[in-house]
């Protein structure tokens, strides 16, 4: 069910997903973790039900409900604690790692990134670059350039050997990486680097990931925008609303409400015009 519910929120964002997980949660896993089990089983239960909380605050930091993702995430650590569940443990730590970030708590994110590293001693090289990507883009984010590079250059290693392998993790891929690549120089200042390698990141990408599509494409237009390349920015984000359509994100309303006061100063531009145009309907239903 976990599994569904994600894939559901990588197509449609956090707002349209979050209360079926929530109801899931309440209705069917709190009962079952009540129930007498042997221990293998019980500690089986409570590793998927810290699994669904993870899912479910990284859906509440799409909503843009940040304290309830810091509470979910906090129940899935204690849930992943008790089951030893040392991959959800450590895959959670990354997610509220990610959620400092995003929020530019870059000493933070960092901490978190650094702390998912030590939960996972043992992790296999996807496993390795899952995690380093991270603490690249945090530590870029803290202005520490060498640091930033250094653990970038690991993550692409370890991504190299994961390759060779048949199974991925999570949803980790050269397209996430070639994501953090991005982050990483746009946060050291290279914005042309950034775009070429969200572009990448966009070619690489598994069409499922629509709302993934929505955020990273606004960036890319924005990018785009600060470098002077009005026209190619415009097609970015027409590209964006053909999927935003069908998304309910409140980070993905917070790139459009930004898209609409980016273009204000370029109104006497046909292109800018019609691209606002478009949005204009969009806009009114965001309040």
């Amino acid at each position: 069910m976990t599994e569904h519910i994600s894939s559901l929120d990588d197509q449609f964002g956090g707002r349209a997903t979050r209360p079926m997980a929530a109801a899931f949660l309440v209705n069917t896993i709190a009962p079952y973790l009540k129930a007498q089990a042997s221990d293998p089983v019980r500690n089986a239960m409570l590793s998927a039900a810290a699994d669904h909380c993870y899912l479910t605050g990284y859906m509440a930091m799409d909503e843009r409900e940040d304290g309830l993702a810091q509470r979910y995430y906090l129940m899935a650590l204690d849930l992943a604690g008790r089951a030893g569940d040392h991959l959800t443990y450590c895959t959670t730590l990354r997610g509220m790692s990610v959620h400092a970030v995003d929020l530019g708590h870059g000493a933070q994110a960092l901490r978190r990134a650094e702390s998912a590293g030590s939960a996972s001693p043992q992790a296999g090289p996807r496993m390795v670059a899952f995690l380093v990507g991270q603490k690249a883009h945090a530590a870029a984010q803290t202005g520490d350039r060498a640091g930033a590079l250094v653990k970038l250059r690991q993550a692409e290693a370890a991504m190299e050997k994961a390759e060779s392998r048949a199974k991925a993790f999570g949803s980790y891929d050269p397209s996430s990486l070639s994501y953090h690549v991005a982050q990483v120089r746009y946060e050291l200042g290279d914005v042309t680097g950034s775009i070429e390698s969200l572009e990448e990141a966009d070619r690489l990408r598994e069409p499922v990931y629509r709302r993934t599509r929505v955020r990273y494409n606004s960036m890319l237009a924005e990018r785009k925008l600060r470098v002077g390349r009005l026209e190619e920015a415009c097609l970015s984000w027409h590209k964006v609303l053909d999927d935003y359509v069908q998304v309910k994100s409140g980070r993905c309303d917070d790139r459009i409400r930004y898209m609409v006061s980016a273009l204000h100063p370029h109104k006497e531009n046909p292109l800018a015009r019609e691209l606002n145009e478009r949005a204009r309907p969009l806009v009114r239903t965001l309040g």
